[in-house]
């Protein structure tokens, strides 16, 4: 039985509920749910129970509930692959990432290492010129002066804003953000035509002799422009456990990339901003991965470079990482009364918005960027694209990181796998009997979501697992550095 505290000489409610907490019958199991989730920076709370019961004699043969916690509740990763706003979770979801990458170049996870011996490209597309920007030019590897006759730094803000604002195509590029995704769906439809034109067969006939697999991670650029990293690779017509015909080669590949990526049009219609065609911009890179030995492309560097940008997001081009939508009346800026009638929404007046955009933190480049997404998301036109949902997004709307089926795994069967060893590892830990798999099973559970986030002296031990994380993280790179040193 815990004794009543004292703690109003204590000031900081972090430090005074921690103590708190320390003086429960079981601070141990506090600490521990906090090391389970990694210092998560935003836990779900889960209230309830669940109980694993032998269906021929319905005895119990595990249980657990909330209620035996000391503070009455389970703490669960938020699973946000943000890393601006959970570098814990994130860093699971880089890792999930870069073994579904690199098991499609080189084997593993359901998918054989024959796999590396199929012809494969890195490539990058990217969007068009809206206007001149602020860049950092180079001849040979040395930096040049940028079009505004300024040299600039690697940290100079202006990177990536217009020279010229006033006649910068800030329309044009939102659309291009807003359709970038739909653009990617026609250029693997057209890579398809690309290739059996170029080797001089019908799509029929090529589909059933090869087959193109592929994953890709979006980029945000300085200039707020989404481009697409992708692995592009032949399989066989059965997939990844078949390797694909002689004559289907990188040379062929890059060929057929190239002529899709330049004539792989969508074409908007609006009565307000004119026709409009949605297409790639000159700058497309297509490199060859190499196999496991040298070279700058491998498996291992590829995977770690898409790894490291499927957790990044719009933020990193300035702009802010929430909604801006008013909550309240959804961004509709107005709200059914008792009567029947529409109302003007108390919240944000009328604008539909959570926060005035002229208040934004931002550069001028990227609010006049989230204002023309705002404006355009209200024309009858471009209703179905919901830009006002995404003008934080600078009108993108698409997944970060997307894979053809063939590819490799996916993330829900790393996540099955996690979860399963995770599993065995709580039923060590508890001593349970190793369950029979013939033994028919019946599962009662009953979840209900409390809140989220910490008590005020959890977060204090969540900063501290962070910090333990972070450093232990840094003694590994610095044993590597050293044991490369050493070699």
């Amino acid at each position: 039985m815990t004794c009543q505290l004292d703690l109003r000489h204590v000031k900081s409610l972090a430090v005074r509920d921690l103590i708190e907490l320390a003086n429960l019958d079981n601070f141990d199991r506090v600490t521990e749910q906090v090391r389970a989730v990694a210092g998560c920076t935003r836990p779900v709370n889960l209230v309830g129970y669940t109980t694993t019961l032998d269906a021929a004699t319905r005895t119990v043969l595990r249980a657990y509930s909330t209620t035996d916690e000391p503070t009455g509740r389970l703490l669960t990763t938020c699973g946000n692959r943000r890393a601006s706003r959970c570098p814990s979770c994130s860093r699971v979801y880089a890792a999930d990432t870069y073994h579904l990458i690199k098991a499609g170049l080189s084997g593993g996870k359901t998918v054989p290492e024959t796999v590396r011996t199929h012809p494969r490209v890195f490539a990058t597309l990217t969007a068009p010129s809206f206007g001149p920007v602020h860049n950092r030019p180079t001849t040979n590897g040395k930096p040049r002066p940028c079009a505004c006759g300024t040299q600039h730094a690697e940290d100079t803000p202006e990177l990536g804003t217009p020279i010229r604002p006033d006649a910068y195509d800030y329309t044009g590029a939102v659309l291009w953000n807003a359709h970038a995704g739909a653009l990617w769906a026609r250029f693997t439809t057209y890579l398809r035509r690309a290739l059996a034109a170029h080797l001089g067969m019908t799509q029929k006939a090529l589909n059933a002799a090869l087959r193109v697999s592929f994953a890709k991670v979006a980029e945000y650029q300085k200039r707020g422009l989404v481009h697409f990293h992708a692995v592009i690779r032949f399989d066989g017509p059965e997939g990844s456990n078949q390797p694909p015909p002689p004559w289907a080669t990188v040379d062929a590949l890059t060929h057929a990339i190239e002529d899709a990526a330049e004539n792989a049009v969508l074409t908007v219609t609006s009565d307000h901003t004119g026709d409009r065609e949605i297409r790639w911009g000159d700058r497309l890179d297509v490199r060859e991965i190499t196999a496991l030995g040298d070279g700058e492309l491998t498996d291992k560097a590829v995977a770690g470079y898409v790894a490291k940008y499927a957790t990044k997001s719009a933020e990193d081009s300035g702009t802010v990482d929430r909604s801006l939508i008013c909550a309240p009346c959804a961004g509709r800026g107005c709200l059914r009364g008792p009567d029947g009638f529409l109302d003007l929404c108390a919240d944000c007046e009328g604008t539909g918005q959570a926060e005035p955009l002229q208040d934004l933190r931002v550069q001028r480049h990227v609010r006049q960027m989230i204002r023309t997404a705002w404006a355009l998301g209200h024309l009858p036109e471009f209703a179905d694209l919901k830009l006002w949902k995404w003008a934080h997004m600078l009108g993108f709307r698409g997944h970060f990181s997307t894979k053809s089926r063939a590819y490799s795994t996916t993330l829900g069967a790393l996540r099955d796998v996690r979860k399963a060893w995770r599993l065995e590892q709580a039923r060590v830990h508890a001593g349970l009997d190793i369950l029979d798999d013939s033994t028919p099973l019946i599962t009662e559970s009953s979840w209900a979501y409390l809140a989220s986030g910490y008590r005020p002296g959890e977060e204090l031990l969540a900063a501290q697992t962070r910090h333990e994380i972070k450093q232990a993280k840094e003694a590994a790179e610095r044993t590597k550095t050293e044991g490369e040193l050493w070699l």
